[in-house]
């Protein structure tokens, strides 16, 4: 593996459990901009990274995110992982997900993320994407 932003190469091994999954590059048709290791499970929310027992040190320092919450001293309280799933421990940041941000419609990506996003900031938070 090739690191453009560091230039370090790393050698990396599919594991076993994942080699079929790899092999499906249709995550790309839809985030063209993902970890090239990145798969999920089609018709499925589960997410995973195919190369997770070899993976780099900056992999295991870095933890996957689609958007990143900072709360108003710009400390972080939350992510947002794969798809829509919020992974934190701050106990006002989710109650504002369950009762503003769950109850959003499925819809388009683009439009749920806006929401999510004018939604956070109302409340206080900072989110980058």
């Amino acid at each position: 593996m090739y690191n453009q932003y560091t230039s370090d190469e790393t050698e990396v091994f599919v594991d076993p459990d994942k080699r079929e999954l790899f092999l499906d590059k249709s995550i790309f048709k839809k985030l063209p901009e993902a970890c090239p290791f990145f798969r999920h499970m089609p018709e499925s929310e589960m997410a995973y990274c195919t190369v997770h027992s070899t993976r780099p040190d900056i992999c295991q320092d870095f933890s996957c995110w689609r958007m990143l919450i900072l709360n108003h001293i710009g400390r972080r309280v939350g992510r947002v992982m794969f798809r829509r799933s919020l992974v934190t421990e701050d106990a006002f940041l989710n109650r504002i997900w369950e009762e503003c941000i769950d109850p959003l419609p499925d819809n388009d990506d683009t439009v749920w993320d806006k929401e999510v996003v004018r939604v956070l900031t109302r409340a206080g938070y900072t989110v980058r994407q």
